[in-house]
């Protein structure tokens, strides 16, 4: 078992893999780099997690492991044009549960699926909003992925940088201050309670990021804006 976990690998394939808007070339890096990513993944499985007890550390790992993991089950079956596949023109809700579900990585000697990782451990444990702005399901409405990992020293100013990027982005939050409406990604309705402990309310806490120039306060109303389940890929 190890206790550290080397992140350099999986650096190295979102900087070859992954563009400027947070867009994947899914067709280069399943010809060129697809077992790079299932060894790195596999090297998970030595961590040990008992000694593993810096919190920061823990929060980069299971940050990586997360997108990682998508990353890697969308790999498995590209070429396709989106996580929530449809059928005859209906969503297939089972293949859509099957990818956040499965339990197929293993992480200091358990497997592990995306919402075990993301609210069994990175919600409850971590108690941290802005792990919101960084897990990646592989869609346009999701936060950008980062071109590159997460790293116990940087993790919370890299957190910190992807929420501001991510309400600062109007495709994801924006407002008319004269009919004081906030229209904001779902993320903020799926995960609504995450935001409240953190500010009071989700308006308060997308306001804390906009400014005082936006003046957004508990009065407003929240349009949540459709959310864009296709692919988040760029041809390579």
């Amino acid at each position: 078992m190890i206790a550290t976990i080397d992140f350099r690998i999986w650096e190295e394939l979102l900087q070859r893999y992954v563009d400027d808007f947070g867009r994947v070339n899914y067709r280069g890096w399943k010809a060129e780099g697809a077992d790079v990513l299932r060894a790195w993944l596999e090297s998970l499985a030595d961590v040990d997690l008992a000694e593993c007890t810096d919190a920061d550390a823990r929060l980069a790992l299971w940050l990586n492991a997360y997108n990682a993991i998508a990353i890697s089950q969308v790999l498995e079956v590209y070429p396709i044009a989106s996580i929530r596949p449809k059928v005859l023109g209906i969503p297939n809700w089972l293949s859509f549960l099957d990818f956040f579900t499965r339990s197929n990585v293993i992480v200091g000697g358990k497997k592990y699926s995306l919402n075990q990782i993301e609210h069994a451990i990175l919600r409850p444990e971590f108690a941290e909003p802005r792990i919101h702005f960084a897990l990646v399901c592989a869609s346009v409405g999701c936060p950008l992925l980062r071109r590159g990992a997460y790293f116990p020293e940087s993790v919370r100013t890299q957190l910190e940088a992807d929420a501001s990027r991510f309400i600062h982005n109007p495709d994801k939050v924006r407002y008319d201050a004269q009919k004081k409406t906030l229209y904001l990604s779902k993320i903020f309705k799926w995960y609504g309670e995450d935001f409240v402990k953190a500010a009071g309310s989700v308006a308060e806490y997308v306001g804390g990021y906009l400014g005082p120039e936006a003046a957004v306060g508990d009065g407003w109303a929240i349009v949540f804006l459709p959310y864009d389940w296709n692919l988040n890929r760029v041809e390579g």
